[in-house]
């Protein structure tokens, strides 16, 4: 039995399978530490779980319900998004099942064969393989420490082609904790703008900015595009909630009525106690998102300070999310427990053999020579693990 061809040609993701192989290590009785998931290690906060048990216990909730998400989170989304000087109404929120299943309806919407779409690179893994199951070509656009990966409107018209269809633009970044200041935004939404170009605007890790960074949303500093954009989010990172699975797009009617069409057709509404959980997140106290902000800042700038400190790896400083981003290129074609490294796949198989840290390889993210960590987990394990690291690179 044979596959489609859909299916043979779609990558796993990089992240997922470097996550399940440090836990079945784990579960064996390694003592792996692993870097590669993307999520908070904090318990949902208990208001929300209260919530959704409340939720449970209600016969309302056991029933079909709206597929494009209940009516009160949907105005809760909407109204977060007037408090950022949107003009946002109820009825141009979807709720999915998590912001991936999200950004898979975004792009079936909008892509068609034959499009481009243009994405900053390093990417976070799924982009590429959604936006080639909708039929489009993925157009990476290179950034890299130099500035501080982010790409400027040079380089998004230099990649333009009269096929470019939409432009993913992703801030706070997976994976590299990049943020754009306003006035960056600001002039891609301008050139979006300008060439009718449609905006995929990845706002997941809002939440988390540290230090002088700040989110910015595009259609408020740039309204020109706003009839052309979609935003997608979720509760998943900003509330520890990556197991709820709830997301949701904020995009024009037009949009909204084909992703509830699609809706109907692939899940119908998504599970109405995530929902009702989703809701009490976002209405209910923000006290455990302000806490979770202040441990990841404290981690981010504890996973800087030790790996730049590790001769052969070159690290900038994130300002958002929870990953960090080192360059392995000083390490390239060095031995290290008798193996020759010549890529960050090497470097991540040594790390998970030799020294049971689990890191994903950059070229799950479209860049060579560089590697992920995500600093969400306890302070104790990840000085522990990058201390392996250092001692496992510096014994060679």
């Amino acid at each position: 039995m044979s596959l489609s061809a859909r299916i043979e040609g779609l990558a796993p993701s990089a992240t997922m399978a470097v996550d399940a192989k440090a836990k079945a290590l784990r579960a064996a009785g390694e003592p792996v530490i692993g870097f590669a998931a993307g999520e908070p290690d904090f318990p949902t906060p208990a208001h929300i779980v209260e919530a959704a048990q409340r939720a449970a216990a209600d016969p309302g909730m056991h029933r079909y319900t709206p597929a494009a998400g209940l009516a009160p989170l949907r105005e809760a989304i909407a109204e977060r998004a007037r408090r950022d000087g949107l003009d946002v109404t109820a009825d141009m929120v979807v709720i999915a099942n998590g912001g991936k299943h999200a950004l898979y309806n975004v792009f079936m919407a909008i892509v068609d064969k034959g499009d481009e779409v243009l994405v900053p690179s390093p990417y976070w893994v799924s982009y590429p393989e959604q936006i080639g199951l909708a039929g489009g070509t993925t157009v990476a656009v290179p950034a890299d420490a130099s500035t501080g990966f982010r790409v400027s409107v040079e380089q998004l018209e230099a990649a333009r082609t009269p096929r470019t269809k939409a432009l993913v633009f992703v801030s706070p970044s997976n994976p590299t904790g990049a943020v754009y200041p306003p006035d960056e935004v600001a002039a891609i939404g301008r050139w979006a703008a300008e060439h009718g170009i449609w905006v995929i605007t990845d706002e997941i890790y809002r939440e988390l900015v540290y230090g002088d960074a700040r989110f910015t949303t595009m259609p408020a500093v740039a309204p020109e595009v706003a009839p052309r954009t979609v935003i997608v989010d979720g509760v998943a990172k900003g509330y520890a909630m990556t197991g709820w699975r709830v997301g949701w797009t904020i995009a024009p009617r037009e949009i909204t009525a084909g992703i509830t069409k699609l809706q109907t057709q692939l899940c119908s509404n998504v599970n109405n106690v995530a929902q009702s959980a989703a809701l009490a997140a976002l209405t209910g106290p923000q006290e455990a998102v302000a806490e979770m902000r202040v441990a990841f800042d404290r981690r981010r700038r504890t996973a800087y300070r030790m790996l730049a400190a590790i001769e052969g790896l070159e690290v900038i400083e994130p300002e958002g999310a929870f990953y960090i981003y080192p360059s392995m290129r000083g390490l390239l074609g060095a031995q290290i427990s008798g193996r020759r490294i010549g890529s960050s796949l090497d470097l991540a198989e040594v790390l998970l053999d030799e020294a049971k840290v689990a890191v994903v390889p950059g070229e799950g993210f479209g860049s060579e020579a560089t590697f992920r960590l995500s600093y969400a987990l306890a302070d104790a394990d990840l000085e522990e693990g990058i201390s392996r690291i250092a001692e496992l690179v510096c014994s060679r």
